[in-house]
């Protein structure tokens, strides 16, 4: 269990925020699977949002199972940032968080997302600036600095405890680095041995058995999974089932099947737009940990609408199923 002001997260496990992926139904789906503390919206954009943009508006829809729920936001503008923050906070949100870790060259050139870790001027202006604006908890997210000679982490965690920022979650890779390469995990213990705050750890996170691990060797207060989640969203109740020494769960083809299911029924039922890209997307994590899911993606990526993904899905369970427990993994 963790304690963010007000916010009671049990366990300590996050859902990553990842742009295209944590909407509110990927959300949902993870919180209905049991062991997730607390989950982001994807990063959103102060700019668009105060200036009345539907997507960026649609980012911050959230349902109450959710909760608690942050809301994730980039930029680079401190009044607008504040002000985005008080719609964010006017919207309900449990915390706010500020998005100082995305590599993305659209997000850097803005001078947003990991740029910022660059800036630490205009840094301390946005902190204090939302700081002052938000009444509901404030966190950041970052990474470890923009290359290998700019390592800032330590820096801007200090300066973010004394502005009044409540927890950090800590990326240990360079923007340089992108997703490449390891996380350097020494990082968020140095981090933590410095900080009063909470300090969340994240990287190369894909079992629950590395979640355990960056605990014991970092002293993080909590664990936040980004693409560990896309390939078993299984993940987060594992974890805890393996910290409370209950059988680990371990889902059938059965299970995997019904929550594909799931997962395109709630994208019909809430009529997002672009479903069938994000089915296609969705299948190209999910289905690398089912047998013959090579098979499985190209059907789906030749698919060209949402009921022809669905007969396709259903005709491979309908003959993976009986055969499918006496199967190699061949992907």
């Amino acid at each position: 269990m963790l304690q963010i002001r007000n916010i009671t997260i049990r366990p300590a496990t996050f859902l990553s925020p990842m742009a295209g992926l944590t909407d509110s139904v990927f959300r949902r789906l993870i919180k209905r699977l049991g062991g997730c503390g607390l989950v982001m919206t994807e990063f959103t954009s102060a700019e668009g949002l105060t200036r009345n943009s539907f997507k960026s508006r649609r980012m911050l829809f959230y349902h109450e199972e959710e909760r608690p729920v942050t809301a994730q936001l980039f930029g680079a503008d401190p009044e607008r940032l504040a002000e985005a923050t008080r719609m964010v906070d006017d919207l309900g949100f449990d915390a706010i968080d500020l998005n100082l870790g995305c590599p993305a060259k659209k997000v850097v050139k803005g001078c947003g997302g990991s740029a910022l870790l660059r800036e630490t001027k205009l840094l301390e202006e946005i902190l204090r600036t939302i700081r002052a604006a938000a009444s509901i908890p404030f966190t950041i997210k970052i990474r470890a600095g923009w290359s290998e000679t700019e390592t800032v982490a330590l820096q801007i965690g200090k300066m973010a405890e004394d502005i009044g920022v409540e927890a950090i979650t800590l990326h240990p890779r360079t923007r340089v680095q992108g997703f490449s390469g390891k996380a350097n995990w020494g990082l968020i213990a140095q981090l933590k041995a410095h900080l009063k705050i909470p300090v969340i750890g994240n990287g190369d996170i894909v079992t629950p058995e590395d979640a355990l691990r960056m605990r014991a060797e970092t002293g993080c207060d909590g664990v936040m999974i980004g693409r560990g989640a896309l390939s078993n969203p299984w993940i987060f109740r594992q974890i805890f089932e393996m910290e409370n020494g209950l059988p680990l769960t371990q889902p059938s083809i059965s299970d995997k099947h019904q929550l594909i299911k799931a997962y395109f029924q709630l994208l019909f039922e809430e009529e997002i737009p672009g479903a069938l890209g994000k089915m296609k997307q969705f299948a190209s994590w999910f289905t690398h940990a089912i047998p013959f899911g090579a098979s499985l993606r190209k059907s789906i990526y030749e698919s060209t609408q949402e009921s022809e993904v669905m007969e396709r899905i259903e005709q491979f369970f309908q003959n993976a199923l009986p055969t499918a427990d006496c199967q190699p993994v061949v992907d």
